[in-house]
Parts: structure tokens; sequence; C-alpha cells
């Protein structure tokens, strides 16, 4: 009997780190949110350039000489940075590369031993813009195919 009253009188111990994760739940809570809200999106945020399939090591050469390219002068505006203001200059108010009828093709042909062609279709609900480059990767010179593409390469080559 006297053992009944032993085991009775004795209180189950709390966990000291029970009682620390209940206290401060709600603080936790509010930083997963606000990390959820905030920094999530940023991560997950669509872009041409995760928009690009995945090419062989040699068709991704050319595409970084070409993507790469800023200029005679090295003004810092590269083409790809070029391409990707000419999109939202057309979708100012869209994410654009979240929406599924999206698509983004990318075509390296070889011309010679060292010109690649490079064709870049970008598609979307509302229309398409066709670029159609040769690279040659040893003089690192871009040639412009249409107007399109023209255009992209003159506004690197005069950005100020």
């Amino acid at each position: 009997m006297a053992k009944d009253r032993k085991k009775k009188e004795e209180k189950p111990k709390k966990s000291d780190f029970k009682s620390f994760l209940k206290k401060r739940a709600p603080i936790y809570l509010a930083l997963i949110a606000m990390f959820v809200i905030f920094v999530v999106p940023e991560l997950t945020k669509s872009s041409l350039e995760s928009s690009l399939p995945e090419l062989s090591s040699e068709e991704q050469q050319v595409v970084d000489v070409l993507m790469g390219y800023n200029g005679p002068n090295e003004s810092g505006l590269t083409v790809m940075e070029a391409i990707s203001d000419k999109i939202a200059e057309e979708y100012p108010d869209e994410k654009i590369f979240d929406n599924k009828k999206t698509t983004v093709d990318l075509t390296v042909s070889n011309i010679d031993a060292e010109k690649y062609q490079v064709i870049l279709n970008f598609e979307s609900h509302k229309g398409e813009m066709n670029y159609d480059w040769n690279v040659d990767t040893t003089s690192g010179e871009i040639v412009s195919n249409n107007s399109e593409s023209k255009y992209i390469i003159e506004r690197v080559d005069f950005w100020d």
C-alpha cells in the first residue's frame, strides 16, 4: 500500500523540451510563415535562363558564347539580359515563365568547324518571338539572321 501512495504522489516530470516549444511555438510558426510567404516565391521564380532546355556540353559552350556576349565595348548588357528585358517589355504585368502555355525552344546546329547556328523560339499565349544567330566560337563573332535578333545585338552593342 505504501508503494501505491508513492506512485500516486509522484507527478510525471515535465519535459523541458516540450515546455520550451510550447512557449515559443507562435514565434516559430510566424517565422516559418514569413519564410514561406517571402523567400520561397523568390527561390522558385522562373526566368529565361531557367527555361532553356538541357544541351550537350559543346552546344552549351556555343550558347554561353552567345548569351554572354556584351558588345564590342563590353558595355555590361548581355544578350541574355537583353532578351529577358524584351520579354519583360512585352509582358509587363505577367509572370510569363510560370504560364503553362509558355515554351522556350533552343536549337544549336553546326554550320562549319567552328560556326554554329543558334535559334531561340519563345512562344507564349499572346504570340512568339524568334531569334536566329550565327556564332563563331573561335572569334566570338555573332551575326544576326533576322530582324529580332539584329535588334538584340544592336541593343547590346550600343548600350550605355
